[in-house]
């Protein structure tokens, strides 16, 4: 090869290279196809050098001309990810044939709260380890009521933040003790993270009618992080104890709620229509109000209550959760 030919050839090959940029390297099936067809070219020719290249730029082509076709389609949505992984966004639509527009919920989740659950039922604290609990939770009611005082919007949004860390912290221990010993869980990992779910749907929902402040996310940040850990290990010290202050926490958030739907009743805070979203979480009438979303949310608050009161009271008789099964559903 003389030196025209090989200063000729370079100078090719960098042009190629300027113009085809990371496509070069970057896909496999490329990457692939020069291999097989330089294994079978002789080394040190510019003849073989230049098949290469050549070849490469054709399936460059035919690649390019394809993801342009693949752009095309992809303007008509703009919401369309394209993946390498194949993974695309399922499409859904209401029962009516309209497109379901939440992310953060699917149709078959959404469901009709059972608000006929007794909303004034009270767990009576007779051993050292309810009135324990019961104090805890005694102790955490007084400093909130006095800081939001008539604010029931402003502490639903605090108390949906904590609400939800219960049902994880137990889910998670759950989970991990069910690895650790090869041993079913009857359900209860299940049982208690769908919990965890439906309370940060309730926060989901509030966020829709009132905007938190600064402060009051300062405040949500130190709560939450106090909160976290001080559950997680009480789980780990007495799961038995850890669902009873659950459970009295339940209890405490359906007599805010309770409060909260008085005050809407009596006029003292304005009735305003119900957010699109738990309209579609609660399937409620397309008419409903805040009065209906306070109303379904302390009901599921009331379900929380009695699932963890349940917990607790399997565990105080000597025995363990998976030997009775979880009310997966219960909401």
């Amino acid at each position: 090869m003389n030196r025209n030919n090989i200063v000729m050839t370079t100078k090719m090959s960098h042009m190629l290279l300027k113009q085809l940029g990371p496509r070069l390297f970057s896909t496999t099936s490329f990457t692939h196809s020069i291999i097989a067809e330089s294994s079978r070219i002789p080394n040190g020719t510019t003849v073989g050098i230049t098949r290469v290249l050549n070849m490469h730029v054709r399936n460059w082509s035919t690649h390019a001309s394809s993801e342009s076709g693949m752009d095309k389609k992809e303007n008509t949505n703009t919401k369309a990810i394209s993946s390498y992984w194949g993974v695309a966004p399922p499409s859904l639509t209401k029962a009516d044939g309209s497109a379901w527009k939440w992310n953060c919920f699917r149709p078959w989740e959404a469901y009709q709260a059972d608000t006929s659950i007794d909303v004034a039922k009270h767990h009576k604290p007779v051993t050292w380890n309810d009135k324990i609990a019961f104090w805890i939770v005694q102790a955490l009611k007084y400093p909130t009521h006095f800081y939001f005082q008539k604010k029931h919007i402003h502490h639903a949004v605090l108390l949906e933040t904590v609400a939800a860390v219960p049902g994880m912290v137990g889910g998670m221990l759950l989970h991990t003790k069910s690895l650790r010993r090869f041993e079913q869980s009857g359900g209860w990992i299940k049982a208690l993270l769908e919990e965890a779910e439906n309370e940060r749907m309730h926060l989901m929902t509030f966020i829709d009618v009132y905007e938190p402040k600064w402060h009051e996310r300062a405040l949500v940040f130190a709560v939450q992080g106090v909160f976290f850990n001080a559950y997680f290990l009480a789980y780990l010290a007495s799961p038995k104890l850890a669902h009873r202050i659950t459970g009295y926490l339940e209890e405490e958030a359906v007599n805010s709620y309770t409060d909260f739907l008085n005050d809407l009743e009596k006029g003292v805070m304005k009735d305003i229509p119900a957010p699109a979203i738990a309209i579609d979480y609660w399937c409620l009438p397309q008419n409903s109000t805040l009065k209906d979303v306070v109303r379904v949310i302390r009901a599921d608050e009331a379900h929380h209550r009695d699932l963890n009161h349940y917990a607790s009271d399997i565990q105080c008789q000597g025995h363990e959760l998976k030997e009775y099964p979880a009310p997966i559903g219960y909401h």
